[in-house]
This record gives C-alpha cells, sequence and structure tokens, in this order.
C-alpha cells in the first residue's frame, strides 16, 4: 500500500499511532470506538507503539466507508482490520488486544493472514453468542437475540439504556454503564442495528481451529454476554491458547478494572 492510500485509510479508521517499540494493535468491540482503551493505553506508552482505530461506522470514523454489504458479515469488518494491520505490522508481527466482537474478527484476521499477527490476547472473547447444547453454551437463546433486535427496531434509546448496564454489570457500576449508553446512542441506529446482527447472530466456531496465532483468553468470571463456558470452550480448541479469569463481573474490565487487564497484558508481553 503506498503513501497516499495509507494516509486515506487512516484518515477513514481514525487511525492513531502513538510510541515507539513492538506493535500493539487495539480493536474495539460493538457499539463503541477507541476511546474505551483510553485507561490502557498509559502503561504501555514509554515501553510500546500503540495503535487504534475506530471501525467503519463506529466512533469518529468517515461515515462513507461504511458499506452495508461488506459489512454485513464479520469478514467484512476483518478486511477492515486486515488493512489496518497490514499499514502498520512490523515484520516480526504486532499484537492483537481484541474486546468482544472483535475476538471473532480479530481470528478471522489471524487465520487468513497469520504472519501479520504474533499474538492475540481476547478480552471476552465469544464466536457465538447463541446456545447449541450439550456441547456449546454461548449465553443467549435465538429468541432472545431476536426480542433485542425487535427493540433496536422500535425504541433505539430504550435498547440502549438496557443493554448498556448488561455489558457494564455489577462491576461497571453507573459510570461505565453511562458511558457504554453514550456510545451507544452516538452510532447510527441503522449501522449499530446491522452490527448487531452481525455480531449477536454469526457462528465462528467452525473457524476457530484455523487459527494457529498464540492467543491468551481473558473471561470475566461473571458475564452475561460471554460465560466462563465459552472460555474453556475455547481452551479446548484454540491452539496455543492459554484461559486467564479476571475476577470481575460485566463485559468490559478494560473500562471497569483496568488494571487487571493491564497486569494480565503485562505478564504476557514480558519485559
Amino acid at each position: 500500500m503506498d503513501e497516499a492510500a495509507t494516509l486515506d485509510l487512516h484518515r477513514r479508521h481514525r487511525v492513531r499511532v502513538e510510541g515507539t517499540g513492538p506493535t500493539l494493535l487495539y480493536a474495539h468491540g460493538f457499539g463503541c470506538s477507541q476511546a474505551m482503551w483510553d485507561a490502557i493505553l498509559p502503561a504501555f506508552a514509554a515501553t510500546h507503539r500503540q495503535v487504534s482505530f475506530d471501525y467503519a461506522g463506529s466512533g469518529r470514523s468517515d461515515r462513507a466507508a461504511y458499506d452495508p454489504k461488506r459489512h454485513a458479515s464479520l469478514e467484512g469488518y476483518a478486511d477492515d482490520l486486515l488493512a489496518i494491520a497490514r499499514s502498520v505490522a512490523p515484520p516480526e508481527g504486532l499484537t492483537l488486544v481484541a474486546h468482544s466482537v472483535s475476538c471473532s474478527i480479530g481470528m478471522l484476521a489471524a487465520a487468513r493472514e497469520p504472519a501479520l499477527f504474533r499474538d492475540l490476547v481476547l478480552l471476552g472473547p465469544n464466536p457465538c453468542f447463541i446456545d447449541h447444547p450439550p456441547d456449546y453454551i454461548g449465553g443467549f437463546q435465538r429468541a432472545d437475540l431476536e426480542g433485542l433486535l425487535t427493540l433496536m427496531d422500535q425504541n433505539y434509546l430504550g435498547w440502549a439504556q438496557t443493554l448498556a448496564p448488561v455489558v457494564a454489570g455489577e462491576g461497571g457500576g453507573a459510570e461505565v454503564s453511562g458511558r457504554l449508553s453514550e456510545s451507544f446512542c452516538s452510532t447510527d441506529p441503522n449501522v449499530a442495528r446491522q452490527f448487531a446482527a452481525a455480531t449477536f447472530f454469526s457462528d465462528n466456531r467452525a473457524d476457530v481451529e484455523r487459527v494457529r496465532t498464540p492467543a491468551l483468553l481473558l473471561q470475566h468470571r461473571h458475564d452475561a454476554l460471554a460465560p466462563l463456558d465459552v472460555g474453556r470452550w475455547l481452551k479446548a480448541h484454540l491452539p496455543q491458547a492459554t484461559l486467564e479469569v479476571l475476577d470481575v463481573a460485566g463485559h468490559c474490565a478494560h473500562m471497569s478494572h483496568p488494571a487487571l487487564v493491564i497486569d494480565a497484558l503485562r505478564r504476557r508481553l514480558g519485559p
């Protein structure tokens, strides 16, 4: 990719590159933005080159970059992640730090172009949110998720105010819930609705075993969106995976308990 194309890509996705050292690429979750990593970035400012961005249709990205056809599936988001990774990855590869649906997007990307990624840190991963008993408990019945999307169609603000406390969990409190609700409400409802469908109805379990990049799974102990059973399933099916359980209630420890995530990252990244 030439310099002009790289600059345009970075403009579209509000890519921010800061610092020097081994490269960390942060990928945010559904309804969020790169701002959700703000409590993590200062801890590695002196030791790492840190890259954050907004997916098309999220945060402060260029709204024109959103393509309803391409972004109807997580593969479209993986295309975007790969383009950004190619533009910043050093020869030895980068470490992807991903949250929630970005864990699935990141695994899709790493399976397609493994040379770009030296390590994956997956916070709250869930490759399939729908239960498939007895072998897989994703946390939801399909009817529950269909009801969530119906609420989005009928009352978008009510949906945001309903989902935010679930994502924040008891460990997040009113502050994290409020930040999430504000972020959800700032997203174009049509974009959010389509991204929600891609997030909650995707089943990427079959893609997991194609990932050969080492991975650290950071699961929350009490998480309505990614139960511990999901972490155990991923540990059993994802080659080179290590599972660590954070003693947190909620789905976004990088916001509610950043010190725990920073400590886990430091142990993983080493001196």
